[in-house]
């Protein structure tokens, strides 16, 4: 029994998914430029399908004003060439007009029949600083235009930041069903909390000790259970898994091996995310961890002496990382976005020692947003209008 209530709660699967390197986050060793791993197309897409063929369920195409790949572009180069992992997709709130952003993510949706998930981003744009509280604000209310566009026959909205009357929503048909595309949430603020809790779907944690992970989540229920809903929760965590735990740390400490420290500060304040309360967080765990890093006995924050964001890495054997899995699917997390250092390298040491162990699924496919045929959309085979 989960220790918060969840929206999938009878589901005895997981879904496991990897990350697509778009934003210049690849490294032999950490914090050290390597030409050969550059986030170009050919690396990136290169991983994705490498994720499709090991099995995993999904893969995280990150947003960030960084030399890499531009998300959605990049979400759309890949349709055609895949045919049954799904995308979740980083959504910077406010870029785009809220929409054009529902018609954008309508085709995209189209174009992977229905295997396109979104993971809502409220942090600032490049060039920009503004206070949290407003950003969140925006965020709130685009999501909730792509709820009207995504359900409704007519946008008609009235809010801070947007006023719609009467937009007819056939543009923006996605080929999902029932609400359209899941929409995942990370936030560590009152504000993100309530964001998530009023009109997401997976809320999504970084890497803490299981106690901390365990209070954020009934913090994010409770929150949830205002507006009568129920939440699934999420995961990001990097992995480092090998036949031993030995040879598993080993190479944590290859890894960071020739990092230098002012280095690895450079890489995480260039991060849009770097001032939030959730990197916050990440150094905190860092500050706690013991001599060599692990601030649990086999989650490691080593990671993040050179990452913004996610800073912490499951290490050990096997059957010591399927463990730590599965206490925190007890726990009542369904979602996990996995990745590792080089990300080719350890998608493929994940999805051939531990992978064929779990069983995984796809959250859109369980929540029934994904139609058995294609939908009676304007896209799909609905009548013309």
């Amino acid at each position: 029994m989960s220790i918060v209530p969840i929206t999938s709660q009878g589901l005895d699967a997981l879904e496991v998914s990897w990350f697509a390197a778009l934003c210049s986050d690849d490294y032999a060793y950490l914090g050290v430029p390597d030409g050969a791993l550059r986030s170009s197309w050919e690396h990136c897409s290169a991983i994705l399908r490498e994720a499709e063929r090991l099995g995993f369920r999904n893969i995280l195409c990150p947003s960030s004003y960084q030399v890499g790949q531009d998300t959605l572009s990049f979400v759309a180069g890949c349709a055609p060439l895949t045919d049954r992992i799904n995308m979740l997709a980083a959504v910077r709130c406010g870029e785009m007009h809220p929409v054009m952003l529902a018609r954008t993510i309508a085709t995209l949706d189209h174009m992977l029949t229905g295997r396109l998930t979104i993971n809502i981003i409220s942090s600032d744009f490049p060039g920009q600083k503004e206070d949290s509280a407003l950003r969140y604000r925006r965020s709130r209310e685009v999501v909730e235009i792509l709820r009207q566009a995504w359900a409704r026959e007519t946008i008609d909205y009235d809010g801070e930041f947007y006023a719609f009357k009467g937009v007819p929503t056939d543009p923006a048909k996605p080929y999902q069903q029932n609400g359209g595309p899941l929409m995942y949430f990370g936030g560590y603020s009152p504000d993100a909390i309530d964001l998530c809790a009023r009109a997401c779907d997976v809320y999504l944690m970084w890497p803490e000790p299981k106690v901390d992970i365990a209070e954020r989540m009934k913090a994010v229920a409770a929150k949830a259970t205002e507006y009568g809903r129920t939440l699934d929760y999420g995961l990001r965590v990097h992995m480092i898994v090998r036949d031993t735990e030995a040879e598993a740390k080993e190479y944590a400490e290859h890894l960071v091996s020739r990092l230098d420290d002012e280095f690895g500060q450079i890489i995480r304040e260039r991060a849009h995310d770097a001032g939030s309360l959730g990197v916050a967080r990440q150094a905190r765990a860092r500050e706690l961890a013991d001599q060599f890093g692990y601030v649990e006995p086999h989650l490691w924050t080593g990671i993040g002496r050179a990452r913004s964001g996610c800073g912490a890495a499951l290490v050990g054997s096997v059957d010591q990382v399927m463990s730590e899995i599965e206490a925190y699917q007890r726990m009542g997390i369904r979602a996990f976005i996995f990745s590792g250092y080089p990300h080719l390298d350890e998608c493929r040491h994940f999805g051939t020692k531990v992978l064929p162990h779990l069983k995984t699924c796809s959250l859109p496919v369980e929540y029934g947003r994904v139609p058995a045929q294609v939908p009676a959309t304007p896209l799909g085979v609905g009548v013309r209008r």
